[in-house]
């Protein structure tokens, strides 16, 4: 039965991403709030203390020891709460990285293959944007909050003692945020060009580290640290441009405390000097602008983390967002046999580009092995991508036991394959561990049977710890044969029934080859299995049939080996 269709959500911003977080971490998010809070009225009491101290210096008759002493006790319970304040506002945004981190890489493996970005750009989302928004949560949102109700308080208090001083400090007060606007609009812009050549330059570093040998055999290493030398200019430019807002910034803020400050002091030591009626009053309302100016000052200061933050999680919004409602189909059980079926099927990847597949027709039999044969950009990795559910098909139909893959849900498909490809990764860790990836759940046993049925074991067994021997991130340690026989154990331990190759013995000796492609045989027997290549041993060695592509299109068909 269809399901109903869900209704259409708002679309994902950088401030929607800000303020769902702030909604989910709820009181981790109100407790740095309020301590800074309890630190600013302790603030205020010790400044009445130190009042009636220097009152009583100046000779009226008041202050004494215990004024001293309560001071103290007040710089003390203050700065207790300070060093709370900080390990809450620490942990608030440690909590909100680890979830948003969690979600963008879930997001990301939910995408898969499908997401073109390059490898920097996607370490640069999760890692560095993420780790941007950081400011926000930890000292953005405490600011904000206590820069509107620590001057309201003191405000608020100074409208009993002295309402002309009251009333500078509101205009003064009022002024703060007018300034930072101008110069925060200026901010906002300088930050999102500023990510935006962190961006570029982190990508682009991250893909030439990658590519080093390649840069070096073609000597093109110096023309690639030139343009690694451009791109840092243009981002130093760029930071260099944000500092000199928020200098700006800064300075609009302490040029009005530095005025008020003035103002008030000539007002009252005016009034002092003449019998003052309030002394402690008086010098009260002067201590107080120190401490009505601090929470606008940090709140100047986050200012420019929280744009900062809004540029990084507008570049995060569309990788944030949640992923579509699947309403495919699900699988009650993995079937036995699987056969398939491409009926015109064409497969474009952008409107300006001629179709990967155009037209494709081609069935396999269940238990059948079919070679996808053709030059390369023939459009053999996209049949496989359409069957892995990581495209979708433009037009025409792909079938699974007469099941039209576009009503099932991606997973569903990879849940019934196994793959692989022409470079499988290997994980850091024990070999053991790698092959163990395709079922989690499985014994010893089973791993094992596993390795020997894919020959891992003919090399693993000279290992100095066979199976549980480590190696390092992308198969460090091991050769290129022995990462594919690796690739293969996973695909014996899967058990899955339909099983997808794509070029799975390129880039190998001719005596490795063959001990891979004798692996494949024993792996395809009794499954359904389609295996793009265009390797000659492959094509003789390999039982089945071949079908040869040629621009997304069926070209010829014949028997394998001949």
């Amino acid at each position: 039965m269809g399901k109903a269709k869900p209704e259409a959500s708002a679309p994902v911003t950088g401030k929607s991403v800000l303020a769902a977080e702030t909604r989910r971490l709820g009181r981790s998010a109100l407790l740095p709030i309020a301590l800074g809070y309890g630190v600013a009225l302790c603030g205020l009491a010790q400044a009445w203390l130190l009042a009636r101290l220097v009152a009583g210096l100046l000779g009226y008759p008041v202050g004494g020891w215990l004024d001293l002493a309560g001071a103290a006790a007040l710089m003390a319970a203050a700065a207790g709460l300070t060093a709370l304040q900080e390990i809450a506002q620490s942990a608030a945004g440690r909590a909100a990285r680890a979830h948003l981190r969690g979600v963008a890489f879930g997001r990301l493996l939910a995408l898969g293959p499908a997401d073109q970005r390059a490898a920097g750009e996607k370490a640069t989302l999760v890692v560095e944007r993420i780790e941007a928004l950081d400011g926000y949560f930890s000292k953005w949102m405490p600011a904000a909050a206590l820069a509107l109700a620590v001057p309201c308080t003191i405000i608020l208090v100074l409208l009993f003692v002295d309402w002309v001083s009251a009333s500078v400090l509101l205009v003064m007060g009022m002024l703060v945020p007018i300034g930072m606007a101008v110069a925060g609009i200026g901010a906002a812009m300088a930050s999102k060009r500023q990510f935006e050549a962190l961006g570029k330059l982190s990508g682009r570093f991250t893909d030439r580290v990658r590519g080093i040998p390649t840069l070096v055999l073609f000597n093109r290493a110096g023309a690639e640290a030139d343009g690694l030398a451009r791109a840092a200019e243009e981002l130093r430019a760029r930071t260099m441009k944000v500092l000199r807002i928020a200098f700006l910034s800064s300075g609009i803020l302490e040029l009005l405390s530095a005025f008020t400050l003035a103002y008030l002091a000539w007002r009252h030591g005016a009034l002092l000097g003449n019998n003052h009626p309030n002394p402690v009053a008086a010098l009260w309302c002067i201590l107080l602008v120190p401490a009505f100016f601090q929470p606008l000052r940090m709140f100047s200061g986050a200012y420019h983390e929280a744009q900062s933050a809004r540029g990084a999680a507008t570049e995060l919004a569309p990788l944030l967002a949640p992923a579509p409602a699947s309403t495919g189909l699900d699988l009650a059980e993995v079937p036995p046999r699987v056969a398939v079926v491409f009926s015109e099927v064409v497969l474009r990847y952008t409107a300006d580009r001629a179709p990967a597949l155009d037209g494709l027709t081609f069935s396999a039999a269940a238990g059948e092995t079919l070679l996808l044969a053709g030059a390369s950009g023939s459009g053999k990795s996209s049949a496989l991508a359409l069957l892995l559910g990581f495209r979708r098909a433009t037009a025409g139909r792909v079938a699974i036991n007469g099941q039209d893959v576009a009503l099932l849900k991606p997973e569903e498909l990879r849940r019934i394959s196994a793959y692989i490809g022409q470079k499988p990764h290997i994980f850091g860790g024990s070999i053991f561990d790698n092959i163990r990836l395709a079922q989690p759940e499985a014994g010893r046993e089973a791993v094992t049977a596993a390795a020997q049925a894919a020959q891992v074991m003919q090399f693993a067994a000279d290992l100095p710890q066979g199976l549980d021997t480590l190696v390092g991130e992308g198969g460090f340690g091991l050769s290129g044969g022995q990462a594919q026989r690796v690739a293969l154990a996973r695909a014996f331990l899967r058990d899955a029934p339909l099983v997808l190759m794509d070029e799975p013995t390129a880039s190998l000796d001719p005596g490795t080859e063959e001990l891979v492609l004798d692996a494949i045989r024993k792996l395809c027997l009794g499954r359904t299995a389609i295996i793009a290549t265009h390797s000659a041993a492959a094509l003789r060695g390999l039982p089945g049939r071949v079908l040869t592509l040629e621009a997304g299109r069926a070209a010829g068909r014949r028997m394998a080996g001949n």
